[in-house]
């Protein structure tokens, strides 16, 4: 069982010096809640620091059915695993809320990679993503609904206040179609265990906002299996 509610701690992969002069070596640029920050099926001509903000990560498949498969928030990298293998996009970045990110240009990301012996941090960093995903999806089969509504918020806030363990933390922008995605049900069964998250005193809701006012009790919940 994880002692911390099993959300995954942030994966601080540079350190604040190196992250710091990362970002001087691109552009910083604004991104409106709802717009494609990075497009699936896109060359990979840059990547995207972000740096505030939380984004989703999403496979549209030519059905047209959506597959999340990540949320990313400040200090993390976005689209860089086809700036290295020279391929396409294979999933498509979306902004949950306004974000800022630093725009790094292919090239001079990978020389600024190599020159700071970077290379087996990022590998590092593209294992761990994996095994992520991994453990995500044995919980879309073995998990209850609660379980797994309530570790999604824990990551959620763990991304928007990744420095600090605050006591109640708000997200907004999140719709309850984008919390279905990532846990695996349908609407209505999003809104039923809002509701039991709700009864016990861990939420609040509102359109399209999550108050969690009880870390406690959430975590109480993402431990149980």
């Amino acid at each position: 069982m994880c002692r911390r509610g099993c959300a995954p701690g942030r994966r601080r992969v540079l350190s604040e010096e190196v992250w710091r002069e990362l970002q001087s070596q691109g552009t910083s640029r604004i991104f409106r809640e709802r717009s494609v920050m990075l497009r699936q099926g896109s060359p990979g001509t840059h990547l995207l620091a972000l740096t505030d903000g939380l984004a989703k990560v999403v496979c549209r498949e030519p059905s047209g059915a959506v597959t999340w498969l990540a949320f990313r928030g400040p200090g993390d990298l976005l689209g860089e695993v086809s700036v290295f293998n020279g391929t396409s996009r294979t999933a498509e970045v979306v902004a949950l809320t306004p974000c800022t990110a630093v725009v790094l240009e292919a090239q001079r990301f990978r020389r600024f990679v190599e020159q700071r012996g970077l290379v087996m941090d990022l590998m590092r960093q593209a294992l761990s993503r994996l095994r992520e995903s991994d453990v995500h999806r044995t919980e879309l089969l073995t998990l209850p609904l609660v379980v797994r509504l309530a570790r999604a918020l824990l990551r959620l806030a763990e991304l928007t206040a990744p420095a600090a363990e605050p006591d109640v933390v708000q997200l907004t922008g999140l719709s309850q179609e984008e919390i279905a995605q990532a846990t695996g049900v349908t609407r209505n069964s999003v809104i039923a265990g809002l509701q039991r998250l709700r009864d016990a005193g861990a939420v609040e809701t509102a359109r399209r906002v999550i108050v969690i006012k009880d870390m406690k009790t959430l975590r109480h919940w993402a431990s149980a299996d």
